[in-house]
């Protein structure tokens, strides 16, 4: 483990931040989860660009600059020594009083921790796991633009929890309209007649990074895919099923509430892009600082 904590690297029992931090308090604050494959960080641009929208959002001005961030973050990799972990990059408000007014909080607080991740085991990728539609909702995005990553995750926290009850590890959660959205942690996608969708950004999704890689990777494999408005009938009636994100990469979906998805074994184009994705993310390229 390699730990961060507002401009110098501490050793994990030194990790610690105040109990009026507005993070703690509040949720006041955003984060990244990000992937090191083969030693080098997955699409660190990206995860960086994104981190700054979301503060630029909630008006939190962050510490350091994109590209002091970037180099910190690469001196952590070489201080973590290993080939393959997770990142979690956060940054909060900062510790203020018991109010919600950000203007009382001194300073921001930014963090991060790379450490092993435990992924869903291995079986889950061979042979799909079931899930369930969450009542919780997704937050509007007239309420919480979710393009930006917060903290709050507490509606999520609530889906996951109706999902363990029902005997699954992950839930689909709608919208306000009733579309779909997106998993718990992770967005997704079915497959229908060699067609890939996946709800659109206009459905209340966070843009996940390996959606977007999934996306790409789709392009390069020829397989037609689109962001559309999905309901639980495209869900129910889809060929494949899949989620995605940076702790889970791809996991087949092979059950939803109770129907068996297609065959009820992950699919060929969903094999398809879990081995493409594989392929990618062991050959990666140098990663470039970010600006």
């Amino acid at each position: 483990m390699t730990v961060y904590l507002n401009g110098q690297f501490v050793a994990r029992e030194a990790a610690v931040v105040s109990v009026y931090d507005h993070g703690l308090l509040y949720g006041d604050g955003i984060f990244e989860g990000i992937r090191l494959y083969s030693g080098k960080i997955f699409r660190l641009d990206e995860h960086i660009r994104r981190f700054f929208d979301s503060a630029k959002a909630i008006l939190l001005e962050l510490p350091v600059s994109p590209k002091t961030l970037a180099e910190a973050l690469h001196e952590g990799v070489t201080r973590y020594g290993k080939d393959e972990g997770y990142i979690r990059l956060v940054a909060t408000r900062g510790p203020g009083d018991l109010g919600l007014d950000p203007d009382k909080c001194s300073a921001p607080t930014l963090f991060f921790i790379i450490d092993t991740i435990s992924l869903y085991p291995e079986k889950f990728y061979r042979e799909g796991i079931p899930v369930v539609t969450a009542s919780s909702r997704r937050l509007p995005a007239d309420g919480l633009d979710p393009r930006v990553k917060t903290l709050n995750y507490l509606n999520n926290i609530m889906a996951k929890v109706e999902a363990k009850q029902a005997g699954c590890i992950e839930a689909v959660m709608l919208n306000q309209r009733g579309e779909v959205a997106e998993c718990t942690a992770d967005n997704i996608f079915i497959v229908r007649d060699g067609v890939l969708s996946t709800p659109a950004p206009h459905c209340g999704i966070l843009q996940g990074i390996t959606r977007q890689t999934v996306l790409e990777l789709a392009a390069e494999e020829r397989i037609p895919a689109r962001e559309s408005i999905l309901t639980r009938f495209d869900l129910y009636t889809a060929d494949e099923c899949f989620m995605t994100g940076s702790g889970a990469e791809i996991v087949p979906v092979t059950r939803i509430d109770g129907r068996i998805i297609g065959s009820g074994n992950p699919g060929e184009i969903t094999g398809r892009l879990i081995l493409a994705f594989k392929g990618l993310v062991r050959g990666l390229p140098a990663v470039n600082v970010a600006r």
